[in-house]
């Protein structure tokens, strides 16, 4: 069967190699990421089993992406498949629930929520999609109170690797249903997510700025707050030096609550001087993408995580006392609460018992750039030694790391199993594989 036939197959369009608009069709959202992919699909629904019993025939694989969020870079003769056309956004006020297509983002679904006075368990970038971001567990503001947005799935609409559709819940598949929560779409394709979403009558949040030369105040502050925040706050500490532009330290807030309430957690925050700016305030659910301001746009960068188990003095002279450069970008996160607690019900991701989340970023202009941003975060995980917890969350994983890397040893054989039983000819491939 030939990669033509493909275009037979399907409605929606197919571009193969050689074809105007290919190489952008096949680019991921992170433009360091190279993708030698062998056709891409911008599926619409009927297309997604088609696409799936044409790749199994032709002795391919197929990988899903709406946009290429999370891209590894594993996707070499795969057929990528774009899902943003799988659209359309269902909220169910009273009943706290919301069902979106596989092509849907944060944004979007935040916008219809919001009004209701209800959230989902959203990142901070708005054009992330739903199903993508899930798959991989989903690292929330709000997983402090409600634990990883994969634990908040009720159902998944599913294209099997034999071709079939399905809807998956606990009581019709529960090994499936706990792979997908959380373990990348490794073992179906998934077309749409229905999950709960949660009360958010009042949202506080904002992001405040400061010189770099206010980094240790700024820090000590940070872990003053954390130690003894309620669950309802996320606070997120950044180090900042942008190419030609002055060293910045930010932290960026979100508070479950009403405005009061946040600023009185908060207060010590104004007692540290010479605040650049102060962007905190009410917030409406629909606008949580704009507390951090990420980029939307596509971008080159080079990004890893670790989890930490804490922030003592010695930590605190590594990310803040030594160059970073060139990383432009170093976070700390604070987790705990209901993240780091034992859910019966919960999927692969959870429970994460370290209390924070280091992540590093770079641009990567250029292979040589590139390889050095590398080379100064793996001299950070050095550092830091065993301070670094034993795994990291597998929607913090970045190109070239394994999905091993993310699951306790009995997850991961868990995973492989579940893999191998539901797709033995390996026509699925997630962004990380847990077979790789």
């Amino acid at each position: 069967m030939s990669k033509t036939d493909l275009r037979g197959a399907v409605a929606g369009r197919v571009l193969l190699p050689g074809d105007d608009g290919f190489e952008q069709a096949a680019r991921p959202w992170n433009l360091s990421v190279e993708q030698r992919v062998a056709a891409v699909v911008e599926a619409a629904h009927a297309d997604v089993a088609a696409v799936v019993r044409y790749a199994a025939e032709a002795g391919l694989a197929v990988s899903a992406q709406p946009s290429g969020h999370g891209a590894s870079g594993d996707a070499d003769g795969v057929v990528l498949l774009r899902t943003r056309r799988l659209g359309g956004v269902e909220v169910h006020g009273e009943e706290r629930v919301a069902r979106v297509g596989a092509g849907v983002t944060w944004g979007e679904t935040l916008a219809a929520a919001g009004p209701l006075g209800l959230t989902g368990l959203a990142g901070s970038n708005p054009v992330v999609s739903v199903t993508g971001y899930t798959l991989g567990g989903g690292l929330s503001w709000f997983g402090r109170r409600y634990g990883f947005a994969a634990d908040s799935v009720r159902a998944f609409e599913v294209v099997r690797a034999d071709g079939e559709p399905a809807t998956v819940t606990a009581a019709s598949d529960p090994d499936l249903f706990w792979a997908l929560r959380g373990g990348g779409g490794d073992f179906a394709l998934v077309t749409a997510v229905e999950f709960d979403l949660h009360p958010a009558p009042a949202l506080y949040g904002g992001r405040v700025v400061w010189p770099g030369d206010r980094a240790r105040e700024v820090f000590e502050t940070f872990r003053e707050i954390t130690f003894d925040a309620p669950d309802e706050l996320s606070v997120w500490f950044n180090r900042v030096r942008l190419p030609q532009a002055p060293p910045l330290v930010t932290l960026d807030v979100t508070y479950l609550g009403e405005e009061g309430d946040g600023r009185a957690l908060l207060a010590r925050l104004d007692k540290i001087g010479d605040a650049l700016s102060d962007s905190r305030r009410p917030v409406a659910v629909a606008d949580l993408g704009a507390v951090t301001a990420e980029p939307t746009d596509p971008v080159p960068t080079r990004s890893r995580a670790e989890l930490l188990t804490g922030l003592d003095d010695e930590v605190a002279g590594i990310l803040l006392d030594t160059p970073a450069e060139p990383v432009v970008g170093v976070q700390l996160r604070h987790l705990g609460g209901a993240l780091a607690a034992a859910r019966p019900d919960g999927g692969p991701s959870g429970p994460v018992t370290e209390p924070y989340l280091l992540s590093t970023f770079g641009l990567a202009l250029n292979p040589e750039l590139s390889a050095a941003v590398g080379a100064r975060q793996r001299r950070y995980a050095e550092e830091l030694g065993e301070r670094v917890g034993g795994r990291k969350p597998y929607t913090m994983l970045g190109a070239g790391e394994r999905a091993a890397a993310a699951f306790t040893g009995p997850d991961l054989a868990r995973l492989r199993a579940i893999k191998r039983a539901r797709d033995p000819h390996g026509v699925i491939r997630a962004n990380f594989p847990v077979l790789g």
